[in-house]
């Protein structure tokens, strides 16, 4: 999960301070009214093509790159961002530098524009040329500093990216900065842009062997690129795609765990993906896997401990350390952890761990002030002490934020997943219905609605009249957005479809989908031309429904 960094005012300067924070309130307000990510950059809002066609032409005539921000207001790497990048002065004296284009998901048509740049996931920042060529996709998950460098390097004449892999498959001498840019990459938010997700272990096990072989060096107080390549080969290695851990992968990673600076500086990979990383290199039966995870543990309470850090990276590190706990307590003959029947749901954690976690969460709930990093900080404590099987304190943390939050449908989400969780399915539907209700934007609402949906097929499959009610519901609202079968939205959709295609299978609720049907037929002759067929096929299953971030 990603995390969000800010702070309170000093005390000393009480007074000047308080006529300080009501201005900034005010213009973080009005930006907050406006959909801008922050008050301090005059980000272009973006939803249609006309929008970037207007962003690229002030590029060109100002000789300026592009920085292209897709995310959504519920999102909580989005609020994240907004918490601890976008509110810096330095990066709003940088953003002197290029056009800050804001693209909201939820603004009709939006979606349209994610399929253009082949952008998915919330949140994706993406860094053009005045031309128009991608230089590349910055890691929002990464420390705020790291972020800005990047920024800079790419501000300063930074290679198009694509061009940078072919080198650097090629065998061809990469610069420092080369290797850097490789090794920074969001490969997460790729969108197959670069290579098809099925080949990202793969290739940055190459990259890192590449890396090794060409001595990519590291800067100051960083480790050096070809650990973070082969850090993040380790975390998206499954299944033997990837790497195949060696004796010195081995002790290079037990190296970083080891020296705090080079730790620091990979933070985001080895909370992000800690048990991914620990399973690579170690196998549930190997002798040196409970040494990986001491060590493991000793780093990321340094990290959960570093006030240099934002509140939620430092969650992160806790996350990690319930997940590393939780793979400790694994039986690898039984394929579960040890306790009682739902083990998986309650796992037995150290008291200690689980007094950290729960003075942890008690002291973000009671000091943060900025609604952003308490969107990003709360949603992801919540999921914490789930991870740490206390469901009841997970729910009342949500339960005491709804009306603090900007987007409370998403904490709903969470109170109706927990119950899910834990059997009490009437009262996950009930939450599911809530959040539907009170979600806003249109691709927000098929994404939301699409998933209460999901749970009532699944959940109470039975009730065919609230069934068709939600899908009814969808589909008029389908027929109100210009981009419906575009990006998310169409895989919504497309979610939403193949649910109903199995509840309806074999002649099951029959007079419920011919009128369904019959709804789907009137919304199909409405969309343009090229997305008849997408939208015919909805209520054959549609393939190729997956998972939004």
């Amino acid at each position: 999960m990603k995390s969000p960094r800010s702070r309170p005012a000093p005390l000393a300067v009480a007074v000047l301070s308080a006529v300080v924070a009501a201005v900034l309130t005010c213009a973080a307000g009005s930006a907050r009214a406006a959909g801008a990510p922050s008050a301090n950059v005059a980000w272009l809002p973006a939803a249609a093509d006309a929008d970037i066609e207007h962003a690229f032409v002030r590029a060109r005539a100002q000789r300026k790159p592009v920085l292209l921000y897709w995310g959504a207001s519920w999102c909580p790497p989005c609020n994240q961002l907004a918490a601890t990048l976008f509110n810096r002065q330095d990066f709003a004296e940088l953003s002197k530098g290029f056009v800050a284009v804001h693209v909201d998901g939820d603004r009709p048509g939006a979606q349209k524009l994610g399929q253009r740049f082949k952008v998915g996931g919330y949140p994706t920042l993406v860094l053009f040329s005045a031309a128009g060529a991608e230089i590349t996709r910055l890691p929002g998950e990464a420390d705020a500093p790291q972020v800005l460098a990047l920024l800079q390097q790419g501000l300063a004449g930074g290679r198009p990216i694509k061009a940078v892999l072919a080198d650097a498959l090629g065998g061809k001498s990469l610069t420092a900065a080369d290797w850097r840019m490789l090794a920074f990459y969001s490969w997460d938010t790729d969108e197959g842009q670069l290579v098809p997700k099925a080949e990202v272990p793969g290739l940055l096990a190459r990259l890192a062997a590449s890396a090794a072989a060409a001595g990519a060096g590291a800067g100051a107080g960083e480790a050096e690129p070809t650990t973070r390549l082969w850090l993040r080969a380790l975390a998206a290695s499954d299944d033997g795609k990837g790497v195949r851990a060696d004796d010195a992968l081995r002790q290079r990673v037990q190296h970083v765990l080891a020296d705090p600076a080079a730790a620091r500086s990979v933070m985001d990979v080895l909370t992000n993906g800690a048990p991914e990383i620990v399973q690579a290199l170690e196998d549930e039966l190997s002798p040196r896997r409970a040494a990986l995870l001491a060590s493991y543990d000793t780093a990321m309470k340094r990290l959960e401990a570093d006030a240099t850090l934002a509140r939620a990276d430092r969650l992160g590190a806790l996350i990690a350390r319930i997940q590393l706990a939780r793979l400790a307590e694994a039986d690898p003959e039984q394929g579960r952890v040890h306790g009682p029947s739902d083990g998986a749901l309650r796992p037995k954690l150290p008291a200690a761990l689980l007094a950290e976690l729960r003075a942890f969460v008690a002291a973000a709930d009671r000091e943060i002030r900025d609604g952003y990093e308490r969107q990003a900080v709360i949603t992801t404590a919540a999921y914490a002490l789930g991870r740490a099987g206390l469901w009841s304190e997970s729910d009342a943390l949500l339960r005491s934020n709804l009306a603090r939050s900007h987007a409370p449908y998403y904490l709903m989400s969470q109170l109706g997943a927990n119950a899910r969780k834990l059997g009490r399915n009437d009262e996950a539907l009930r939450w599911y219905a809530q959040a539907f209700e009170k979600s806003q934007g249109p691709a927000t609402r098929l994404q939301w609605g699409a998933g209460y949906l999901a749970a009532l097929i699944e959940l109470a499959p039975g009730d065919a009249t609230r069934i068709e009610k939600v899908a009814s519901q969808l589909l008029r609202e389908a027929g109100a957005d210009s981009a419906t079968f575009e990006g998310r939205s169409a895989r919504s959709l497309a979610r939403a479809g193949s649910k109903l295609a199995g509840w309806g299978g074999a002649g099951r609720h029959a007079a419920v989908m011919r009128r369904l049907q019959a709804q789907l037929d009137g919304l199909c002759a409405k969309v343009e031309a090229a997305r008849r067929a997408d939208c015919a096929k909805l209520l054959l299953g549609a393939p190729g429904a997956g998972k939004d971030a």
